[in-house]
């Protein structure tokens, strides 16, 4: 048997003699599992005392995603098998993590629809769909994707892509109350892409939307009635009405609106809260990561400068009445998409001779955080990953040592890293203290677009471009230089020592979320469609599985009847598949599933269904420089917030579309033939005369870049 610390100290026994319930770890005894009923406030606490259970997003509070479980460990994780396995029918981008609880598997895919599984077998118990309006797909950034759900008190917990906020019956899938968050009556677009989180009796979801200018905010309801309870903005609002808000947000405002420069609340500003949320239950403080300005260009969004808070930082609230606490602020001016929306995680750290309380962060900004999370005072803050915007944080003032030329006019800037970690959930072990997340090295080129104007209601309000004709040859030298330095690892960094512990190098740049295990392991799934697992101690691969699928999501571990299982949703698609620096660089299946896991699991999955291996040429179509300019403009407008700037998108690489796609490009882009898929018509914006110049200008790339697309798979 592995040596070390036990969650199950006698798995083998309990195989042996078939007991029905797990043990419990440090000598305590064994509990019963929770009905979904019981999941409150005392069980997320004390969520150690039922380690076969994952309750919440990150399992607990301090959402660390470490599992005390350990009957699957370094010295046998070899013989791990699939078990079961449930088509979900989605073609784009799981990014869900799944709850279990009461022997449930609860997950969520594109769309919000909803499904409960039996944790043993993985019969469905049931499935529930929101109907979202095809609208909403061309209005989220990155996909029509959702991170996850919440349990409580017997219910289930979504947050759909069109702004509602949904309690099921956790047994039956059927609704018990539904309310619309978008009620503030701002005219920017606004999408919800994160898991709620429950506490103390509260729902806590925040918006999406700062690439339409958004004003972020994060709102709590009551758990058992879905009524409004208090409301966090992130961006001040207009001063002249600053009497009739709410003294949380009034008293938030005194602080960030002198920040602010200009009418910046005719902007909208961003900060939009999509995805990290974090509760300390000792300190009753709710921790809320902001999200990246809106327009993106610090001159446009406030004229005049100003640090713009709370964009790009982390705020602690109160959990009873939503009024500030504390901030910190990764990156004042934020005008490069970084935010501080990236998992959080709460961890005990000794630092310095003593036990610290700390919150700790790596955002796409490429500095690792550790703050004291009672008084947000930073700590320390060294960078993971080649940083070119800044020469590091000045520790006496917690600003960024910036460098001068990442202020970025209308000549391109290549900006490293783009975003080094994104929403990929990491994980922290308190074994071996440390935390383990994916990074990609990786590029976007930025430049003032001097031609943007604001238009409310549509993406694509961010203000930057390639840098325009004059700069054509230098952005395409940028691109190609950026293209050829991408690296992507899984990374084990020490957080008390600010560094690096181990990297495993990866094959491409969508390496998905992680899970730690007292069997001292690491799971992660890989860009090489595959699922591994690693020894958390030094980070040598010793499991690894083809799934037919990039696993971009994080997996669970739970334990049943005696048996542990792993747990992942695997479907490829997300923001990185928009990056124009990447796309997936092997073959997957066209549909995600999720895969459950045990020792000694038999299960197979049915072989890929053929596809063609080539792809067919650009068709002949007559075109001028200034179609390809005006069609180039158009796409840069209204698709490059999808398939990506200069058209290298993901889902889907425009360059790649088959003789079927073109012959029937206009009755897809005007008639919504592919609405169902996340392809809402775009009739509203585009005549016929500008769709024909759209596609005129993606023949065109296609034919520029034919030589490097014929060597790719085919989408």
């Amino acid at each position: 048997m592995h040596s070390g610390f036990r969650a199950f100290p006698a798995w083998r026994a309990i195989l042996r003699t078939a007991a029905l319930a797990p043990l419990v770890a440090a000598g305590l005894s064994a509990a019963p599992f929770p009905s979904a009923a019981q999941v409150d406030d005392r069980a997320m606490v004390e969520a150690d005392r039922r380690p076969g259970e994952w309750m919440g997003y990150g399992r607990t509070y301090d959402e660390q995603r470490f599992s005390p479980l350990d009957q699957i460990n370094a010295g046998n994780v070899s013989a791990l098998g699939l078990a079961w396995y449930a088509d979900l029918g989605s073609t784009r981008g799981l990014e869900a993590t799944p709850l279990m609880v009461d022997g449930v598997v609860y997950t969520i895919q594109p769309w919000n629809i909803t499904t409960a599984f039996d944790a043993r077998t993985g019969r469905k118990l049931w499935q529930y769909d929101p109907k979202v309006p095809e609208r909403f797909g061309r209005l989220a950034c990155c996909d029509i994707v959702t991170r996850g759900l919440a349990a409580w008190k017997g219910k289930i917990y979504l947050a759909t892509l069109d702004g509602r906020l949904i309690a099921l019956d956790a047994k039956t899938g059927a609704p018990v109350w539904s309310t619309e968050v978008f009620d503030d009556g701002q005219p920017f677009a606004q999408v919800i892409t994160g898991a709620p989180r429950v506490f103390d009796g509260k729902v806590l979801i925040g918006n999406s939307g700062a690439e339409a200018a958004a004003r972020g905010y994060a709102t709590a309801y009551d758990a058992e009635t879905g009524r409004k309870l208090w409301r966090f903005y992130l961006v001040p609002g207009d001063p002249a009405k600053r009497g009739a808000e709410p003294a949380n947000q009034a008293a938030a405002d005194a602080i960030s609106a002198p920040t602010w420069r200009g009418k910046w609340w005719e902007l909208g500003g961003g900060g939009t809260p999509w995805d990290s949320i974090v509760y300390d239950p000792k300190l009753r403080l709710v921790y809320i990561g902001g999200g990246n300005g809106g327009p993106r260009v610090w001159s446009y969004r406030s004229p005049g400068g100003g640090d713009n808070l709370f964009l790009a930082s982390i705020v602690a609230v109160n959990v009873d009445t939503g009024a500030y606490v504390w901030h910190y602020q990764q990156n004042p001016g934020e005008e490069w998409d970084y935010t501080a929306t990236q998992p959080m995680i709460l961890a005990d750290l000794k630092i310095g001779g003593r036990l610290r309380h700390t919150l700790i962060q790596a955002p796409k900004n490429g500095f690792f955080y550790v703050l004291d999370r009672a008084t947000g005072k930073l700590i320390s803050a060294k960078p993971y990953a080649p940083v070119n915007w800044a020469s590091g944080i000045d520790m006496k003032t917690g600003r960024p040592i910036m460098n001068p030329a990442a202020r970025y006019g209308e000549k391109p800037f290549l900006l490293t890293p783009n975003a080094a970690h994104n929403w990929y959930p990491m994980a922290f072990s308190p074994k071996t203290g440390l935390a383990y997340f994916p990074v990609t090295e990786n590029y976007r080129i930025l430049a003032v677009d001097p031609a943007f104007r604001l238009e409310p209601g549509e993406m694509s309000q961010i203000g930057t471009s390639l840098g325009g004709p004059a700069n054509a040859e230098l952005a395409r030298q940028l691109e190609q230089t950026g293209r050829a330095n991408v690296k992507s690892y899984l990374l084990a960094w020490d957080p008390v020592r600010q560094r690096e512990a181990w990297r495993v190098p990866m094959r491409g740049a969508s390496n998905g979320g992680t899970l730690a295990t007292a069997g001292n392991l690491v799971f992660e799934g890989t860009s090489s469609a595959t699922f591994a697992a690693f020894d958390a101690r030094s980070g040598a691969r010793l499991w690894e599985m083809p799934v037919q699928q990039i696993p971009i999501a994080a997996p669970i571990t739970y334990a049943i009847d005696g048996v542990q299982y792993v747990a992942i949703n695997a479907g490829y698609g997300g923001g990185v598949a928009h990056d124009n620096l990447s796309g997936p660089s092997v073959r997957i299946g066209d549909y995600g599933r999720l895969l459950v896991f045990k020792l000694g699991g038999t299960a197979k999955l049915p072989p890929l269904v053929d596809v063609p291996t080539t792809l067919s040429p650009p068709p002949d179509m007559a075109y001028t420089m200034g179609d390809v300019k005006a069609g180039e403009a158009l796409f840069a407008q209204n698709c490059a917030v999808c398939h990506g700037d200069n058209a290298r998108g993901g889902i889907k690489d425009l360059r790649k579309m088959s003789p079927q796609t073109h012959a029937e490009f206009l009755d897809i882009v005007l008639g919504g033939k592919r609405a169902k898929n996340g392809m809402a018509p775009f009739t509203d914006k585009l005549t016929p005369a500008q769709a024909q110049l759209v596609h005129k200008y993606l023949v065109a790339r296609a034919r520029e870049d034919w030589a490097e697309i014929k060597r790719e798979p085919a989408p």
